[in-house]
This record gives C-alpha cells, sequence and structure tokens, in this order.
C-alpha cells in the first residue's frame, strides 16, 4: 500500500456508496478500495453516515452517505485554507518583501532580514520558501514578470532544488568516500593528488575532462570521445599515464556517472579515486576554481568535441604558466615540474620586452 496519502476521488466515493447500500463492511470496502479502514472510517464520520437501520419491508438505507455530495463537499473545502498565509498582498510583510524583492535581494536575504529585524514577532517572518510560493501563485501579468526578474536565476517556473530532492543518479560501485582519504591529502604536503570532473559544452552534448593536482594547480586536460563511462575512463586513462607515477596517486572526483568504471581507471593507471560527497563542490574546491577559469577558452554554449588533444593540452599549458595568487606569484608548472620548467627564462622568451 502506498504510504502517500491522496483524498477518494468520486470513483472511489461511488464504489464506497454502492457496497455500502450491498451490506459490505467499512473494512471489507477498504481492502477493496486499497485504503486503511481509517480513511473510509473517517470519509463516513465527516459525510454524515450512520450505522444501516432496516425498516419493516424494506431495504437496509445506505446510512446518509452519497458520493456525490461528498465529493462536492471536499472540493468546497479544499478551495478554503484551513490557516490564512502569512504572505498575501495587502500586509506589511508583503510590501517589505516586494520592497526587498526589488532591491535585487534574494529570497533567503530576505528571510534573513525579517528575522533579524523582528526577532520577537513570528508573525512578521516568513521562509525563503513562502516568498518563492507567493511569487509563482501571483497571476501572469506585470507584477510576476517584474517579481520573478528580480529573482537569480529568473525562471518562470519553479523548479525543485537538486539538493532537496532524492538523488536520481545510481549509486556507483565499490566506491571509497572522501572522508577515507589518507591524512596527506588533505594536508597537500606530497604533490600527486588530484581533483577532477567534467566541464560541458552545448546541451550537455559533448564534455572535457579536467584534473588539478591539489598541491601545485596544475591542470591537465582530456578530451573525452563520447558520453559514456567507458569513453571517460579511456580519456582520463590517456592523460593520467603522460604523468610520472610518482605524481599520480590519487583522484577525488564527485559522483557522476562517468565514473562508472572507476575501478578499471585505477588498474590502469594505479590512481586511487575517491569521491566526494553529493552536492559538496567545496570538498573539490580547487577544481571547481579551475573550471571556472576554463571557461574562458571553453565556452558553455560551444561544440566542445571539435577541441583536440593537442588544442587542450595548449590551453591547459596557458593555465600552468600563469603566475597564481595563491601560490605566491607563481606558477603552477614551476611547482610541478621544478627540475624543468624555468620561468624566467619562459617569460624571457615568450614576452617581448622593451628595450
Amino acid at each position: 500500500m502506498d504510504t502517500r496519502y491522496q483524498h477518494l476521488s468520486l470513483e472511489e466515493r461511488t464504489f464506497l456508496q454502492l457496497a455500502l447500500e450491498r451490506g459490505y463492511s467499512q473494512r471489507a470496502v477498504a481492502a477493496q478500495l486499497g485504503r486503511a479502514p481509517s480513511t473510509v472510517n473517517r470519509e463516513l464520520a465527516r459525510n454524515g453516515w450512520s450505522a444501516p437501520r432496516r425498516a419493516r419491508g424494506r431495504p437496509l438505507l445506505a446510512g446518509g452517505y452519497r458520493a456525490v455530495a461528498a465529493q462536492a463537499r471536499a472540493i468546497r473545502q479544499a478551495r478554503v485554507p484551513r490557516n490564512e498565509r502569512r504572505l498575501r498582498p495587502g500586509t506589511s510583510v508583503w510590501q517589505q518583501v516586494l520592497a526587498l524583492l526589488r532591491r535585487r535581494h534574494s529570497p533567503q536575504q530576505i528571510a534573513g532580514i525579517l528575522r533579524r529585524m523582528h526577532p520577537e514577532l513570528p508573525e512578521r517572518t516568513v521562509s525563503h520558501e513562502t516568498i518563492y510560493t507567493a511569487i509563482y501563485a501571483i497571476p501572469r501579468g506585470e507584477l510576476r514578470s517584474e517579481l520573478i526578474a528580480c529573482l537569480r536565476r529568473g525562471h518562470r517556473q519553479r523548479r525543485r532544488s537538486r539538493a532537496a530532492s532524492e538523488e536520481r543518479r545510481g549509486r556507483l560501485r565499490n566506491m571509497v568516500s572522501i572522508h577515507q582519504r589518507p591524512p596527506e591529502v588533505e594536508e597537500r604536503l606530497i604533490p600527486g593528488h588530484w581533483e577532477g570532473d567534467l566541464i560541458k559544452g552545448q546541451r550537455g552534448a559533448s564534455a572535457v575532462g579536467t584534473l588539478v593536482e591539489r598541491t601545485s594547480l596544475f591542470v591537465t586536460l582530456a578530451k573525452i570521445a563520447g558520453p559514456t563511462a567507458a569513453d571517460a575512463r579511456d580519456g582520463f586513462t590517456h592523460v593520467l599515464q603522460r604523468i610520472d607515477v610518482q605524481r599520480r596517486l590519487s583522484l577525488t572526483y564527485d559522483q557522476g556517472r562517468e565514473m562508472a568504471q572507476h575501478e578499471r581507471l585505477s588498474e590502469l593507471t594505479g590512481v586511487k579515486v575517491y569521491f566526494a560527497d553529493p552536492h559538496s563542490p567545496w570538498q573539490r574546491a580547487r577544481n571547481e576554481n579551475t573550471n571556472g577559469l576554463l571557461r574562458q577558452y571553453l565556452p558553455r554554449h560551444t561544440d566542445l568535441s571539435t577541441f583536440t588533444q593537442d588544442q587542450l593540452d595548449a590551453i591547459a599549458w596557458e593555465l600552468n604558466t600563469r603566475p597564481r595568487k595563491s601560490l605566491d606569484w607563481k606558477c603552477p608548472a614551476e611547482l610541478f615540474m621544478p627540475d624543468s620548467f624555468d620561468y624566467a627564462a619562459y617569460f624571457k622568451a615568450t614576452v617581448a620586452l622593451p628595450t
């Protein structure tokens, strides 16, 4: 039996009336409808049911329950809210919310401001979900369009939050959690520990694999031939095998389906794969930041399959030779390849200095 409650339909109410007229018990009717006996009992109690009595020479009466009348009452009751909405047009709270929305405050910020300004007046505060609901409940018109345009995303319809929704992706087999990583990975004392991800192109039809070394911020890009886990495995294997074994120790990735063959990737490269928690990009912050920098070269609305591996290597090299503030203005190549890369010589060779 489904644990999510739904009101009885007109067909169910009609069946209930006919079954009772034929002398079936409430429990028997509930079993036929696939409902809890208490559901049937409450339905009868609020719609004038009384135990049937036999009059001399007449059949059993149905006890006052009528399906059509019960359905009409249910529809009428559904139109009248049990509690008046706290956020509704014409109230002072609504006027405050409108003013803050027009100043480009998010619903979360507005909810926080109201709690701060009225700590002892809960009737003057609302949650961010209440604000979203009130906005999208406004009939179509200028006000609705204006307020939706004030939101960060500006979607015409409310979209369910992924973080609040049920996880739809299938769980990968034999995952090792990020919380089981050795301490040296977190401390970033030894180079060779990487963070990985995919950046996708137009309509998600193409992708490029990104790898960022946690200590030096050294970047490696992988051409991904197709959308399957095998394509991702081959692309990452190709670029990881170009790196010395001592500098490819671990890889921290999200729980995307493209990493379904992580065990085979570990066999081919010797890299131990760890998986971050769902919806936790801060656990791979260096990779997320690098993905933002790469969008300058790999825009969202382009076909990334047109980039060759040589072109991706050239893009990665530009990032690897760019001084970074977080590295005390050293560049990733200096730290990752200290024996083979001289930044001073590279700078003189590539930048024309005035004489």
